[in-house]
């Protein structure tokens, strides 16, 4: 015992000093055209009732880790983060999340259903069609709600998790509850969608308003019109206005869900405490709706800590703070 838990001890050791490297080269890697950072040709697989496009990179004998994006974002959002992890040795999959990118349903008369059950068993079906057993978790926005989910539901399947903005399983119980005003005000695109002149726009528009939301969500963040241009190809999908209009319609109870994920959804809104490793992240400069971290620290009942990052970080904190979001999946690792 005592030889196997210091070789344990070695190995995440070395883990760190791998990923040291590539971690330092983010800031020289930006300095590059931004045609450089992408992450080259994409894979496709079906998963349950998806095809799913994902980017792969690192040995695929590597410890998993799935990194999920969030809305109105895509898989750009980790193109420094992955490529540290899979440096350090990790196989790390990034998929794009059903309505986005290359991701398509596989039958036309599947509904388009945004609810977080749904983006949840997504992320599982993805796992068992890679034969990946279990993976470390990592997500911000949309994909921290469904790392969240897969952890408190199929523990099993999750070995560690890092979510941005915490807790932020709900309910569409939970989503009727009045907010004061000034929350109320947060929530304005969210309203706007409830809307058919909202769907209409937001299909019409899709490109100024994500823009917008970006804009909003990370103020101190002075992304270039390449780099967002970058990720907005991934919102022409097809599925896209219908699959997010259905995400915040479901949530005030306006649309309803499928049958399927009834149980799930009965079992979310009770709050269940999340039990495996996590490390929470929230940037000083979130202009997003997002709780207190002291609001949901008793969520976690595992090995827990909160990283709050200054230097006027944002909403999409893998991509403003890389560093800080691969350090954190390489620290809840070791956990």
């Amino acid at each position: 015992m005592t030889c196997d838990h210091n070789r344990r001890r070695f190995l995440s050791a070395a883990a760190v000093a791998v990923a040291a490297a590539p971690l330092r080269a983010v800031a020289a890697r930006r300095a590059q055209s931004i045609s450089a950072n992408t992450f080259g040709a994409l894979k496709q697989v079906d998963a349950g009732v998806l095809n799913v496009g994902y980017a792969e990179l690192g040995p695929a004998q590597g410890g998993a880790v799935v990194l999920l994006h969030g809305w109105p974002y895509d898989i750009h959002s980790y193109v420094d983060v992955a490529p540290a992890l899979a440096s350090a040795g990790y196989r790390v999959i990034v998929p794009y999340l059903r309505g986005y990118g290359s991701t398509r349903f596989l039958a036309g008369d599947t509904v388009r259903n945004g609810q977080p059950a749904a983006l949840a068993g997504d992320v599982v079906d993805l796992m068992d069609a890679l034969k990946i057993e279990k993976a470390i978790l990592g997500g911000f926005d949309w994909g921290a709600r469904t790392g969240d989910i897969v952890a408190a539901l199929w523990p099993e399947r999750c070995k560690a998790l890092v979510a941005v903005s915490g807790y932020l399983i709900g309910s569409q119980e939970a989503g009727r509850i009045p907010l004061p005003p000034t929350a109320e005000l947060q929530w304005w695109y969210q309203y706007y969608f409830a809307t058919e002149r909202g769907r209409a726009g937001y299909d019409k528009y899709r490109h100024d308003f994500a823009k917008l939301i970006w804009q909003i969500a990370s103020p101190k963040w002075k992304f270039s019109d390449a780099t967002f241009d970058r990720s907005a190809t991934a919102f022409n999908n097809p599925d896209h206005v219908a699959t997010v209009v259905h995400n915040y319609r479901w949530r005030l109870g306006l649309a309803d869900g499928e049958p399927r994920y009834a149980d799930l959804e009965k079992r979310l809104a009770e709050g269940p405490v999340i039990t495996v490793p996590t490390i929470t992240l929230e940037g000083d400069a979130n202009g997003a709706p997002h709780p207190d971290p002291g609001a949901y620290a008793r969520k976690f009942s595992g090995p827990y800590a909160h990283r709050t990052l200054r230097g006027g970080i944002g909403h999409n904190l893998p991509q403003e703070a890389p560093q800080a979001f691969a350090r954190a999946i390489v620290d809840v690792d070791r956990y």
